[in-house]
């Protein structure tokens, strides 16, 4: 493995960095404060090449390496880490269509968001079947006209407000079937331009094709403000055989796939966390004198700077690791991909406490961006699969 990037890869992020320094973080503290969906920033973030980035070259016309996407994931999560989620679950949606879909399908659901700034959602988590797929109730079941039906409830869902299209994860037949289905579901389009983004109302989506989709109200959450997370319900949902991705049997290993190539995307946000609450730190310490001192000069500073910084570069590799495995199909891919995720948890709740800490009384005030890192950083250690999940996952390759 070669840590070296090529030059098309350093001009790639170079594009990144200043994108997010221009159009990001000047801008996060105070559309975070306004509960603003920030979907202008996403339709730049589209007009740069920066979104959809596992949709295959044969629909977009060029592709990138995982490495890459981790990277530019990171860069993004630097500057908001729920701009970063919101980008990264259109890939977790779209990832399944590009690597199980057919060549038919690839070009119906993905080919839209090519031509055009659309958001996609990812749904798989159910109230009462969080990291345990097998309780899963959402179900598609054929109707009398002998069509499928789809019908069931989401929750915790990104994108869910304005996505343009919903790939689901459904039992098949009877809600006790070991069976898991892949399925897309289009929608009506939502335009950057059109979006309510400050709405806090539900949103019924009528399909022609027959039923109907309900968004709840968006979630007042902790961190990450600047994702758009809602609950999805699905009646009456008619679901053709084209919608359906791959075999309908296969959707727990198409599952397993998707959240191989998801885990490293999370870490990618997670040192993205960890490195800005570690820049910050440091500018602040640099600025910050105590007992006639910079903080930064204190022994015990010091010392917790140095962890920050080991914390952050041991997740950055174990990141890179589990990318360039993944990318390559390792038969160990998922230990590493649960290790990386792990790992970038870790680093950014450290490093966005001990930063907190460092700051002082400053750190608790709303107006210090590290307050909100804290807040951002809690949900890296529970979204595709808690910490504990990832420790069976390493625990039962292990043993």
């Amino acid at each position: 493995m070669d840590f070296n990037l090529t030059g098309e890869q350093k001009e790639y992020l170079d594009m990144v960095r200043r994108f997010v320094g221009r159009d990001i973080i000047p801008v996060s503290m105070s559309l975070e404060k306004g509960h603003t969906f920030p979907f202008d920033i996403i339709r730049k973030a589209w007009d740069q090449g920066i979104l959809n980035l596992s949709i295959p070259e044969a629909v977009k016309g060029y592709s990138l390496d995982l490495i890459s996407t981790a990277l530019i994931i990171r860069e993004l999560a630097y500057g908001d880490s729920g701009i970063a989620t919101s980008a990264m679950c259109n890939d977790l949606a779209n990832a399944v269509i590009a690597m199980h879909g057919t060549e038919a399908q690839q070009q119906a659901f993905l080919s839209p968001f090519v031509e055009r700034p659309l958001l996609a959602s990812f749904c798989l988590t159910e109230p009462n079947a969080g990291s345990d797929n097998s309780g899963m109730t959402t179900l598609m079941q054929k109707g009398k006209n002998g069509k499928y039906l789809l019908n069931g409830s989401k929750c915790f869902i990104t994108n869910a407000s304005f996505a343009s299209q919903f790939t689901v994860f459904t039992k098949v037949g009877k809600t006790s079937s070991p069976f898991i289905a892949c399925v897309v579901v289009p929608a009506l389009a939502v335009e950057p331009e059109a979006a309510e983004t400050g709405s806090q109302a539900c949103r019924e989506i009528p399909l022609p094709c027959g039923g109907r989709i309900v968004t709840g109200k968006p979630e007042d959450k902790l961190g990450q403000r600047l994702s758009n997370t809602a609950s999805v319900t699905f009646e009456d949902v008619v679901i053709e055989d084209d919608q359906i991705i791959g075999d309908r049997r296969l959707g727990f290993q198409y599952l397993t796939d998707v959240l191989d190539y998801a885990r490293p995307m999370v870490a990618a946000i997670g040192v993205g966390i960890a490195r800005r609450a570690l820049d910050l730190t440091l500018a602040y310490t640099r600025e910050r004198r105590q007992f006639g001192q910079r903080i930064c000069d204190m022994p015990v500073a010091r010392e917790t700077l140095v962890a920050m910084w080991k914390k952050t570069e041991l997740a950055e590799m174990a990141l890179m690791k589990a990318a360039f495995l993944v990318q390559e199909g390792a038969p160990d891919r998922g230990v590493y991909a649960s290790l990386a995720k792990n790992l970038a948890a870790e680093a950014a709740l450290f490093c966005s406490t001990e930063g907190l800490h460092l700051h002082g009384g400053y750190g608790f005030m709303a107006e210090f961006e590290i307050s909100k890192l804290l807040r951002d950083a809690q949900i890296i250690d529970i979204y595709e699969g808690v910490r504990e999940v990832q420790n069976m996952i390493i625990g039962r390759e292990l043993i």
